[in-house]
């Protein structure tokens, strides 16, 4: 098992002023992910309505070809992102969403319904893309809040690079080409950002004491890991898996949803919707960061799920009972998904290995879950298509809001319960000091 932590002659020194050191981490990570939906979600603006595959939507078969191979790349992630060295990442990220624009290219020179092989090769590299943005900033005393800035871009860029789609579209460019236009758009501002999370300074050791020193995995390891924490991160994986089907269809079918909630999403109602969800997720999830003991922000983030599941019940029930009007279901759901999907990203495995002391690193554990995760997603993408009641997008995405609820739920009560008969080792020697001088 080998470190993670690298030295960088030129990087920004965090210990001279830690809040210049993570403006400059936030923006760095959140426009490098944000860049990258650039090359990923556009397309999703387009209605595809005049081609039919099989007796399928040629929408759904593009969307479930850019989902099987995003869901491989996560597969393969388990083994990349828990080896990957820090000093590899900036290059790697930068070839991985090269190679996805130039699927994008492609996808507009060849023919229907052919090109929808180029939305799978698309996919395929840019799912590793957010273990090794993450990377950079895991196990510090601000992880939470640096994570909930990055996860913001996911949350924002959804909406946004939609929008961009969307008026890429009514400028006269084919939705063939769209993609690939709309992805070049961001490349420029992409290799800007890559740039800044290279000069990243490694976690010091008041970091390390306070959240624990993050090392590379080997597979004997991971498997190790695994068996030792299974009762417990195996109901944390499968809420994640639920959550991660409703959220994925909400994003990929957003224009399908709101028409059947009564409204005409023009480009600026995807951008508007995410941005309330996107500060509302921030302020909850980066809050975190004020909890200084891992036990107790462990358990805070799992309550934080919790709060996630009742909104998605609210939002429900409200629009159910005609109480609320469309726009604002949609942030409510927003609000409800990202909650638990985001804290899994900021927090969770953060404070899980804090708490634990555990040789490893986050990105091991978000490729666990990221993987089945959209495994999930595929199997519903697939399986809607030979389910005549799920014809309707909003009435699939009632159904498996009602599921999420009931089975998170219950996985959420089952890992904290684990976790809490899990004893917290004390730190001794140089650690303790460490420990104490970053908790003063």
């Amino acid at each position: 098992m080998g470190s993670i932590t690298s030295t960088n002659p030129d990087s920004i020194d965090r210990e001279r002023n830690e809040l210049l050191w993570a403006t400059w981490v936030v923006i760095a990570a959140f426009g490098s992910y944000f860049c990258m939906y650039g090359v990923r979600k556009p397309f999703t603006a387009g209605s595809y309505s005049d081609t039919v595959v099989w007796g399928i939507g040629f929408k759904t078969v593009l969307v479930t070809a850019q989902v099987v191979g995003y869901m491989l790349s996560k597969f393969i992630g388990v083994k990349v992102i828990a080896e990957m060295r820090p000093h590899r990442r900036a290059a790697t990220m930068l070839w991985l969403i090269l190679s996805a624009e130039a699927a994008l290219i492609l996808f507009g020179l060849l023919p229907r319904p052919w090109n929808a092989a180029c939305l799978f090769l698309n996919g395929l590299p840019l799912g590793m893309v957010f273990g090794l943005v993450q990377g950079f900033l895991e196990g510090r005393r601000l992880t939470e809040l640096l994570t909930a800035g990055l996860c913001a871009s996911f949350i924002l860029a959804d909406g946004v690079t939609k929008s961009v789609g969307a008026w890429l579209l009514k400028q006269g460019i084919g939705e063939d080409w769209m993609p690939g236009v709309a992805g070049g758009l961001f490349l420029l501002p992409l290799a800007v950002c890559v740039a800044m999370l290279a000069r990243i300074s490694p976690p010091t050791s008041r970091d390390i004491a306070a959240r624990s020193a993050r090392v590379t995995m080997n597979r004997s390891e991971r498997w190790d890991f695994l068996g030792r924490n299974a009762f417990g991160l195996i109901p944390l994986v499968l809420m994640y898996l639920f959550v991660t089907i409703v959220r994925s269809i909400r994003a990929d079918f957003a224009p399908e949803i709101w028409r059947g909630l009564g409204i005409t999403a023009v480009p600026s109602t995807f951008s508007h919707s995410e941005m309330l969800v996107a500060f509302g997720v921030l302020a909850v999830n980066g809050g975190a960061v004020l909890i200084r003991d891992n036990r107790r922000a462990l358990f805070a983030s799992l309550a934080t799920c919790g709060l996630g599941l009742v909104l998605l019940a609210v939002a429900l029930l409200a629009r159910g009972g005609g109480r609320t009007d469309g726009f604002t279901f949609m942030v409510l759901i927003g609000l409800g998904l990202y909650l638990p999907y985001v804290a899994m990203h900021t927090t969770v495995f953060e404070r899980l290995l804090g708490m634990t002391r555990e040789q490893g690193n986050i990105g091991f554990l978000m490729y666990v879950a990221d993987s089945f995760g959209y495994l999930g997603y595929v199997i519903v993408m697939v399986g809607r298509n030979f389910w005549p009641a799920t014809g309707d997008v909003l009435g699939l995405l009632t159904i498996a809001c009602w599921s999420t609820i009931g089975l998170s739920a219950l996985c959420l009560v089952i890992s904290c319960r684990y976790f809490a008969r899990i004893k917290s080792p004390q730190p001794t020697g140089s650690s303790a000091a460490a420990l104490a001088e970053a908790n003063p």
